[in-house]
């Protein structure tokens, strides 16, 4: 079984794997579409979706799931993920490297969110 080092590569398998198995979202009790906030704009997505977000707060695979969400944005690009909301997410992976996108595997992201952006417009 990999262990969750820093800097160990998981296929991408594995890191969904460990999402599924021990993603709070599982079994938050939430209504799945407080998952799913419908204001395009971003600080009324996030009051939406702000039980799910908090859900995330305390998820232990929060980082791994945010990654997924911006690697595979087929997937990943509605709802929330990693205690993001699509627009702050758009805003990360618009700013992620481009051989992140796509890759097969990767080393854990280690990024530290802080959501919400403080961005002009929000």
């Amino acid at each position: 079984m990999a262990s969750s080092l820093p800097g160990q590569r998981l296929t991408d398998d594995a890191l969904w794997a460990r999402v599924a198995r021990q993603a709070r979202c599982a079994d938050s009790g939430l209504d799945p579409d407080q998952w799913y906030p419908v204001s395009i704009k971003p600080a009324q997505a996030r009051h939406e979706a702000a039980a799910a977000i908090a859900v995330c707060t305390s998820c232990p695979v929060r980082s791994q799931c945010l990654e997924l969400s911006l690697r595979h944005w087929d997937i990943g690009q509605h709802g929330v993920w990693g205690g993001l909301v699509e627009t702050d997410r758009a805003y990360l992976r618009r700013r992620w490297p481009a051989d992140h996108r796509g890759r097969r595997r990767t080393a854990l992201s280690g990024m530290i969110v802080r959501p919400p952006f403080d961005r002009r417009g929000s």
